[in-house]
């Protein structure tokens, strides 16, 4: 008894140790249940908020006080907006003519672009406010801005004059005259949406609906200009356009049944062709003197037909080469330019449109109705019902109208379209009327070429600077692209050089097309520098234009201090010019220049360059980079044989050049290369597609468009592919 006793006391005793450790583990269960049940409790009173609260506050991403200031102010900025493109339109349309600069075709093609998208969207934003303006005309409406939505519907139909554009530019590139019938279907479409807007704001108690349809007439006007000017400027109907007629030439099955005829009546029949006589070539048609821009117009109705790769004929020929050939150098090139300058306006504006009589007289209507606008809003309109930054905005629209078709008159006054119709209805003193419309001095195109010199590039004379969102958004890039890239002015003497090398080639007995057909032989052979042929005939022409172009380079700064003869520095500095700017065509316009890998051989030269340049230590300038070439000793062996085929590096074959060339006579070395330099250019002009060169008029001009278009109008061209009349043949009956 007394052990079980003592047991039951141990037990006890162990019971009341272990209970505190138990009780404290279960409070602390105890209250993490408590705590999750409360935040369940909570989540669950939040969820019901969530689902049952009439507000939707609490998850609504965009604030109502971020939602109430674009219902209030985004029409008004877009409209802002879409000024402030149209503007920037009209302006630099008419400067890309004539200029080359990146950053304003960048400027003029981020306004082109936002034109559209801009006014697109206003119009969406603007019909909710016509909306709105429909039901507050309702008896229940309890709309307390009738007004104001009433004249932000009013601006509905002036977008659509800016979605028309200005005169000065319709296409920023060829693709768009290539897709105009989807921009007619679009302008179609909003259209259709200024008109339901119109209709919306119709129920109004003002005389603002009927002022809209004014401005609607004025829209419709613009748009229907652009989409003609688009079409009329498509390559498919451009070539229909100059096509003609189809020849199908004499009848022959009849001429056979003629002497089957004549055969059976039992005669002897011979057929003898009768030699057509040569025509006279007529080149009185272009005026001279004065009526530079008549004759430039008149060869450009011929001469466009290049521009789309159809063919000419030998009186169009003749007729063009006659008066090309009583021409001076300056003046067969100003003639060139104002061709290239109607080809421009035919591609890129809407001259083809203005300038006809349908046209002008759409103007007028347009014109009239603009200047109707500021004295009817004036006086129909109680503008006091308004708010007063709708007002000015609205006064902005019509002013800026009014300037841009001011700006469009007077623009058409200073043209060339209209100098042509002046000269040909005998109305030149009409204009003197107005002198202050007549410009002095008129630029046609930039009348500058690229440079892009290798040993820049190679030296690393400008390092690049770039930061880190460039190189994230790829603009270091491009910008690599035109980091070494100069513009050099063409002068007369090149001008000279180039015509004159020209009529040499027609004067003389060899064929005019020898210069389209060789690239630099003819010359070589010409000046007895028969060793020098294998830089031309036996590389590529991409390769051929790189070796020339660093033995010009290794020749030129290798002896910078003599040029003390006025004819050296001619040849030197226009050889310079020409070998620059035909680099620059291989590395930022290869299209324009044979197929080729001109590329991967520039990249390859210059980084060869750079190696050869970092091994030999720090050079100052080109002279010494220069001197540093021409010391390597290339006779013993073909840097061909050690490189192998796979790098397609042309340095040291330009070294050999160089080297070989520096062995002549300086005066004769410096003709030669000029010679061969400008058998170059003409090589890579006629092998250039017209298609190319419509592509760079929106950029201010190629140089080489115009050698190609002279090299045409004096015959030297492969497109001139009907050389005679059609044959003659007679019957001889015996």
């Amino acid at each position: 008894m007394q052990f079980e006793e003592t047991s039951i006391v141990r037990r006890k005793k162990r019971k009341r140790q272990v209970d505190p450790m138990a009780d404290g583990f279960s409070n602390a269960v105890t209250k993490l249940g408590e705590t999750l049940e409360k935040m369940a409790n909570k989540l669950s009173r939040v969820a019901g908020l969530i689902t049952l609260a009439d507000n939707r506050k609490l998850v609504e991403v965009v604030p109502d006080d971020i939602k109430n200031m674009w219902n209030e102010w985004g029409p008004r900025g877009l409209i802002l907006i879409s000024l402030a493109s149209q503007i920037i339109l009209s302006q630099l349309g008419l400067v890309r003519k004539h200029s080359p600069r990146t950053r304003i075709r960048m400027a003029l093609w981020c306004a082109y672009l936002l034109a559209n998208f801009i006014a697109s969207a206003a119009l969406g934003v603007i019909t909710r406010s016509a909306l709105d303006v429909c039901n507050a005309s309702l008896p229940n409406s309890q709309d307390h801005k009738p007004n104001t939505n009433e004249l932000i519907s009013f601006w509905a139909p002036f977008l659509l004059i800016h979605l028309g554009g200005p005169d000065t530019i319709t296409a920023f590139a060829l693709e768009d005259n290539e897709l105009w019938l989807r921009h007619f279907v679009e302008l179609l479409f909003q259209s259709g949406v200024a008109l339901y807007i119109l209709l919306l704001s119709w129920p109004g108690c003002s005389d603002l609906p009927l002022l809209s349809i004014l401005v609607y007439v004025v829209g419709f006007i613009k748009c229907f200009e652009r989409v003609q000017a688009l079409r009329l400027a498509n390559t498919e109907n451009l070539r229909d356009s100059m096509l003609g007629p189809a020849d199908p030439g004499p009848n022959y099955p009849k001429f056979l049944e003629r002497i089957h005829l004549k055969k059976s009546q039992g005669f002897h029949v011979n057929v003898e062709e009768v030699p057509e006589p040569p025509l006279q070539a007529n080149d009185h048609q272009y005026p001279r003197g004065r009526g530079e821009v008549s004759a430039a117009y008149i060869l450009f109705q011929t001469f466009k037909r290049l521009f789309v790769d159809l063919i000419l004929t030998f009186e169009d020929r003749d007729n063009s080469q006659s008066y090309f050939l009583h021409l001076q150098p300056d003046e067969a090139f100003h003639a060139v330019e104002i061709e290239l300058g109607f080809a421009y306006d035919m591609l890129y504006t809407k001259a083809t449109v203005v300038y006809t009589f349908s046209g002008l007289v759409l103007r007028f209507i347009s014109v009239f109705l603009v200047l109707m606008l500021p004295v009817s809003f004036f006086f129909m309109c109680g503008r006091a019902k308004y708010q007063v930054i709708d007002v000015v905005i609205t006064y902005l629209l019509i002013g800026t109208l009014i300037f841009m078709e001011i700006f469009a008159f007077i623009t058409m006054l200073r043209s060339d379209w209209t100098d042509y119709w002046l000269s040909q209805h005998d109305h030149t003193r009409t204009i003197l009327v107005f002198p202050f419309l007549k410009r002095p001095t008129k630029q046609w195109w930039s009348r500058s070429i690229a440079q892009l010199d290798l040993l820049s590039v190679a030296l690393e004379e400008k390092p690049a600077s770039f930061l880190q969102t460039q190189k994230f958004f790829g603009v270091d890039k491009v910008r690599v692209k035109h980091r070494y890239k100069t513009y050099s002015k063409v002068s007369d003497k090149l001008q000279d050089l180039i015509y004159s090398q020209f009529r040499d080639s027609i004067d003389g007995n060899s064929d005019p097309k020898t210069l389209c057909t060789h690239k630099g032989s003819f010359s070589l052979r010409k000046n007895e520098c028969d060793a020098l042929l294998w830089s031309i005939s036996k590389v590529e022409f991409d390769q051929s234009i790189l070796i020339w172009n660093i033995a010009t380079a290794l020749c030129y700064y290798s002896e910078m201090e003599d040029t003390d003869e006025v004819e050296i520095d001619i040849h030197r500095a226009e050889s310079k010019h020409i070998s620059d700017y035909l680099l620059y065509l291989l590395v930022s316009h290869p299209v324009m220049l044979p197929i080729g890998i001109g590329m991967i051989r520039y990249r390859d030269t210059c980084a060869e360059a750079m190696r050869f340049f970092k091994e030999k230590g720090p050079i100052t300038g080109k002279t010494e980079a220069s001197r540093k070439l021409l010391e390597v000793d290339c006779s013993q062996v073909s840097p061909s044989k050690v490189k192998g085929d796979r790098c397609k590096s042309a340095l040291f074959e330009g070294c050999i050049l160089a080297s070989t060339l520096k062995k002549m006579e300086r005066e004769r070395m410096w003709k030669v290369v000029s010679q061969v330099w400008i058998e170059i250019l003409a090589y890579a002009a006629t092998h250039c597609r017209g298609f190319h060169h419509e592509q760079q008029l929106r950029k201010g001009g190629e140089f080489l468009t115009h050698v190609w278009l002279l090299m045409a109008h004096l015959g030297i061209t492969e497109q001139f592919q009907v050389s005679q009349g059609h044959a003659r043949a007679r019957i001889i009956v015996s």
